[in-house]
């Protein structure tokens, strides 16, 4: 799929679609209520930060570090919503849907149709259920996401385009265990398990949810480590902005808070009282 995506992506996307949207963002056109002007900004001159700096002492850096799990939470905070509707879907989609049911989705013993009926509805139940790295990409709420980035027209070109690719994904490592004589006969185990074991899963959980937390307890002492130097983050999306160039600034109680948009500066002078949260201005 990757290989795919990167040879056809100039050919779908174009260098006028392309332009389109970074100029959608750089002016703030998005149809949702934050401004992503300001997100670009820090990108681009954290990067140009991170680029004069070597990779030995990125990695031997614990402000890099603070800064990379700052981004995290960050993203993790814009996207929270969208994360707990898939994993609440995916998980009684799983528990709650027969496996017959599934299997009765897909057509059977049509042979060359079978497989091209199969490879086009996979997609669409990958969408629906979150399923893997294909529902990761085009499930509902990111195709809202995309819109609101990049607008109506392109984000139905990419969801097509990846609902494309993945089809023809699947066709060709179809061809691949077929040749190969990998193809199973049978299968004694189910897809998914729909009750608690302790499996490889279980332990890359239990190890990725400590790495999760070591790097929030990164972002919440990010400037005792020098991380987060002249950034902030917006009290009411969760954005991380370049304290410098924020596109709007309040004061309450004596703290200095920055945000993303105007629109998040207005909620938040609605009513500060509820969206104040203790935070340290990572002024330079």
């Amino acid at each position: 799929m990757i290989v795919l995506l990167a040879l056809t992506g100039s050919f779908v996307i174009g260098r006028h679609l392309a332009k389109q949207a970074r100029e959608r963002l750089q002016s703030g056109q998005m149809a949702g209520e934050h401004d992503h002007q300001a997100m670009v900004g820090v990108s681009e001159d954290r990067q140009a930060e991170l680029e004069r700096e070597p990779l030995s002492e990125k990695l031997r850096s614990r402000a890099a570090w603070s800064d990379a799990a700052s981004y995290t939470v960050a993203d993790l905070t814009m996207l929270r919503r969208e994360l707990v509707v898939g994993y609440v879907i995916a998980g009684f989609l799983a528990v709650l849907v027969p496996i017959h049911t599934w299997n009765a989705v897909f057509l059977h013993g049509h042979g060359v149709w079978t497989t091209l009926e199969n490879v086009i509805v996979g997609p669409f139940i990958a969408i629906i259920s979150f399923v893997c790295s294909i529902g990761n990409v085009i499930t509902l709420p990111l195709l809202l996401i995309y819109r609101k980035y990049y607008g109506t027209r392109l984000t139905v070109r990419l969801l097509l385009w990846f609902w494309a690719v993945m089809a023809v994904a699947g066709l060709i490592v179809e061809e691949l265990f077929s040749a190969t004589g990998l193809i199973p006969h049978d299968r004694s185990q189910a897809i998914a398990q729909t009750h608690f074991q302790w499996n490889f899963t279980t332990f890359l959980n239990i190890a990725f949810i400590a790495i999760g937390g070591y790097l929030y307890w990164l972002y919440r002492n990010r400037t005792r480590f020098g991380g987060g130097t002249s950034y902030a983050i917006d009290p009411l999306c969760g954005m991380q902005v370049q304290t410098a160039n924020a596109p709007a600034h309040r004061t309450h109680d004596g703290r200095d808070y920055y945000f993303c948009s105007d629109r998040c500066a207005e909620r938040f002078s609605d009513d500060p009282d509820r969206h104040a949260k203790p935070q340290t201005p990572n002024v330079a």
